[in-house]
């Protein structure tokens, strides 16, 4: 049994809430970088209230290659945001690290280069999930439904301000 978990389980049968522990867990048990995103593995995805199955699922995630923001982890467990600002926890076999983005706010114009007169390659309506290719600047590169363009950073979720994303 690993000290962490020894500590945690000795709390709780002291009675002491389980998620207080949370910020003296290491910030990152797999070596990636937290906060980072990555995406749903599955199109149906129990978000917990805590890092088990013993803890009740507040909310069912279900679109699959949703981004999310993985912003705690505790073994095998991540607590992940999504756009929505719903925090929760999932086994981390339901997430890949595959990049993905949310298109949000109103339609959005897929781009054929990064300027804001470029030609338009599709509509993306929002609640679309796309692929991220690559983010430069303001700009990034994007799959949906087969079409290869440009949004601006704030016409999406999936991506920090300043991130670049190859």
């Amino acid at each position: 049994m690993t000290r962490r978990l020894a500590v945690l389980l000795t709390l709780l049968l002291l009675g002491l809430p389980a998620l207080d522990l949370r910020p003296a867990v290491a910030a990152s048990e797999s070596g990636l970088p937290v906060p980072r995103f990555v995406s749903l593995r599955s199109g149906e995805v129990n978000l917990r209230t805590g890092p088990g199955t013993r803890y009740p699922i507040e909310w069912v995630l279900t679109k699959r290659s949703l981004p999310v923001e993985v912003i705690q982890e505790f073994d095998t467990w991540r607590q992940i945001r999504d756009h929505q600002g719903s925090v929760g926890w999932v086994q981390s076999s339901f997430l890949t690290g595959r990049r993905t983005l949310l298109v949000t706010g109103e339609t959005r114009k897929l781009r054929s280069d990064r300027k804001d007169d470029a030609s338009t390659v599709a509509m993306a309506e929002p609640g679309v999930v796309g692929r991220l290719l690559e983010c430069r600047e303001t700009w990034c590169r994007a799959e949906i439904g087969g079409y290869k363009g440009w949004l601006k950073r704030s016409e999406f979720w999936g991506a920090y301000p300043d991130e670049v994303v190859k």
